[in-house]
Protein backbone atom coordinates (compact mmCIF):
# COMPACT_ATOMS: atom_id res chain seq x y z
CA UNK A 1 0.00 0.00 0.00
CA UNK A 2 1.18 3.54 -0.68
CA UNK A 3 2.29 5.60 2.58
CA UNK A 4 -1.48 7.43 2.38
CA UNK A 5 -5.01 5.70 1.79
CA UNK A 6 -7.68 7.16 -0.42
CA UNK A 7 -10.80 6.40 -1.04
CA UNK A 8 -10.16 5.05 -4.40
CA UNK A 9 -8.08 2.06 -2.47
CA UNK A 10 -10.95 0.93 -1.26
CA UNK A 11 -13.41 -1.87 -2.59
CA UNK A 12 -15.90 -3.53 -0.52
CA UNK A 13 -15.08 -7.52 -0.50
CA UNK A 14 -11.17 -6.29 -0.09
CA UNK A 15 -9.45 -8.83 2.21
CA UNK A 16 -5.68 -8.31 3.28
CA UNK A 17 -4.52 -9.88 5.83
CA UNK A 18 -0.82 -8.50 7.26
CA UNK A 19 2.19 -9.98 6.45
CA UNK A 20 4.13 -8.97 9.45
CA UNK A 21 2.73 -10.42 13.12
CA UNK A 22 3.65 -8.96 16.69
CA UNK A 23 5.22 -10.97 19.48
CA UNK A 24 3.59 -10.65 22.93
CA UNK A 25 6.09 -11.18 26.12
CA UNK A 26 4.96 -11.21 29.61
CA UNK A 27 7.26 -8.44 30.72
CA UNK A 28 5.79 -6.20 27.91
CA UNK A 29 2.08 -7.27 29.09
CA UNK A 30 2.86 -6.39 32.95
CA UNK A 31 4.62 -2.93 31.86
CA UNK A 32 1.62 -1.99 30.02
CA UNK A 33 -0.89 -3.04 32.59
CA UNK A 34 1.50 -1.76 35.07
CA UNK A 35 1.59 1.96 33.32
CA UNK A 36 -2.52 1.98 31.85
CA UNK A 37 -4.39 -1.03 33.31
CA UNK A 38 -3.20 -1.85 37.10
CA UNK A 39 -5.36 -4.62 37.73
CA UNK A 40 -4.52 -8.25 39.16
CA UNK A 41 -4.48 -10.04 35.87
CA UNK A 42 -2.26 -7.81 34.03
CA UNK A 43 0.27 -6.77 36.28
CA UNK A 44 2.14 -9.78 37.79
CA UNK A 45 2.31 -13.72 37.01
CA UNK A 46 1.36 -14.21 40.82
CA UNK A 47 -1.71 -11.77 41.39
CA UNK A 48 -3.08 -12.89 37.26
CA UNK A 49 -3.57 -16.66 38.61
CA UNK A 50 -6.23 -15.33 41.08
CA UNK A 51 -7.43 -13.18 38.59
CA UNK A 52 -10.46 -13.43 36.09
CA UNK A 53 -8.44 -14.57 33.74
CA UNK A 54 -6.24 -17.17 35.92
CA UNK A 55 -3.05 -16.18 34.34
CA UNK A 56 -1.54 -13.59 33.36
CA UNK A 57 -3.02 -11.87 30.20
CA UNK A 58 -2.77 -8.61 28.26
CA UNK A 59 -5.14 -5.56 28.79
CA UNK A 60 -7.26 -5.27 25.90
CA UNK A 61 -6.15 -1.79 25.56
CA UNK A 62 -2.76 -3.27 25.15
CA UNK A 63 -4.10 -5.67 22.30
CA UNK A 64 -5.93 -2.57 20.62
CA UNK A 65 -2.63 -0.64 20.61
CA UNK A 66 -0.61 -4.01 19.13
CA UNK A 67 -3.62 -3.80 16.30
CA UNK A 68 -3.41 -0.23 15.88
CA UNK A 69 0.41 -0.70 15.04
CA UNK A 70 -0.09 -3.37 12.59
CA UNK A 71 -2.80 -1.28 11.08
CA UNK A 72 -0.12 1.23 10.36
CA UNK A 73 2.83 -1.48 9.44
CA UNK A 74 -0.46 -2.44 6.82
CA UNK A 75 -0.58 0.67 5.56
CA UNK A 76 -3.20 2.28 6.90
CA UNK A 77 -2.63 5.78 7.04
CA UNK A 78 -3.83 9.04 6.25
CA UNK A 79 -7.38 7.69 7.08
CA UNK A 80 -8.93 9.00 10.51
CA UNK A 81 -11.26 7.09 12.63
CA UNK A 82 -15.20 8.13 13.05
CA UNK A 83 -16.20 5.38 15.28
CA UNK A 84 -14.80 1.58 16.71
CA UNK A 85 -16.47 -1.27 18.33
CA UNK A 86 -13.84 -3.95 19.83
CA UNK A 87 -14.73 -7.17 21.75
CA UNK A 88 -11.69 -9.56 22.72
CA UNK A 89 -13.36 -12.49 23.00
CA UNK A 90 -10.34 -14.33 24.08
CA UNK A 91 -7.54 -12.75 26.02
CA UNK A 92 -3.91 -11.89 24.77
CA UNK A 93 -1.23 -14.38 26.56
CA UNK A 94 2.43 -14.07 26.85
CA UNK A 95 3.91 -16.17 23.74
CA UNK A 96 1.35 -14.64 21.02
CA UNK A 97 2.34 -13.87 17.95
CA UNK A 98 -0.86 -11.46 16.66
CA UNK A 99 -1.37 -10.41 13.04
CA UNK A 100 -3.99 -8.88 11.51
CA UNK A 101 -7.12 -10.29 8.99
CA UNK A 102 -9.26 -7.55 7.83
CA UNK A 103 -12.34 -7.06 5.39
CA UNK A 104 -13.90 -3.98 3.32
CA UNK A 105 -17.84 -3.98 4.50
CA UNK A 106 -18.79 -0.72 2.68
CA UNK A 107 -17.88 2.52 0.47
CA UNK A 108 -19.85 5.39 0.35
CA UNK A 109 -18.76 9.15 -0.74
CA UNK A 110 -20.28 11.53 1.86
CA UNK A 111 -23.31 13.56 0.65
CA UNK A 112 -22.88 16.55 2.57
CA UNK A 113 -18.40 16.56 1.73
CA UNK A 114 -17.81 14.95 -1.38
CA UNK A 115 -14.35 15.27 -1.49
CA UNK A 116 -14.15 12.30 1.25
CA UNK A 117 -16.05 9.55 2.06
CA UNK A 118 -16.75 6.68 4.55
CA UNK A 119 -15.21 2.99 4.68
CA UNK A 120 -16.66 0.33 6.87
CA UNK A 121 -13.77 -2.61 8.21
CA UNK A 122 -14.10 -5.46 10.24
CA UNK A 123 -10.77 -7.14 11.09
CA UNK A 124 -9.76 -9.63 13.88
CA UNK A 125 -6.69 -9.57 15.31
CA UNK A 126 -5.47 -13.28 15.56
CA UNK A 127 -2.59 -15.41 17.01
CA UNK A 128 -0.59 -17.89 16.06
CA UNK A 129 -3.37 -20.41 16.59
CA UNK A 130 -5.66 -18.93 14.70
CA UNK A 131 -7.65 -17.57 18.19
CA UNK A 132 -9.50 -14.32 17.74
CA UNK A 133 -8.27 -11.69 20.36
CA UNK A 134 -10.13 -9.16 19.10
CA UNK A 135 -12.53 -8.53 16.95
CA UNK A 136 -13.11 -4.74 15.34
CA UNK A 137 -15.79 -2.83 13.31
CA UNK A 138 -14.68 0.07 12.34
CA UNK A 139 -15.82 3.32 10.25
CA UNK A 140 -13.12 5.55 9.21
CA UNK A 141 -13.03 9.01 6.92
CA UNK A 142 -10.94 8.69 3.78
CA UNK A 143 -10.14 11.28 1.50
CA UNK A 144 -10.71 11.12 -2.20
CA UNK A 145 -7.50 11.82 -4.52
CA UNK A 146 -8.96 14.31 -6.87
CA UNK A 147 -9.99 16.73 -4.47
Amino acid sequence: MSDKLWMEDFHVGDHIVSQEAIGVTADEIMAFGRLYDPQPGHISEETAQDSFFSGLAASGWHTAAITMRLLVDMGFTGVVGVNISLTWPTPTRPGDLLSLDLRVTSVRTSQSKPDRGIVEVEYDTLNQAGEVRQHTQATIMAFHRDH
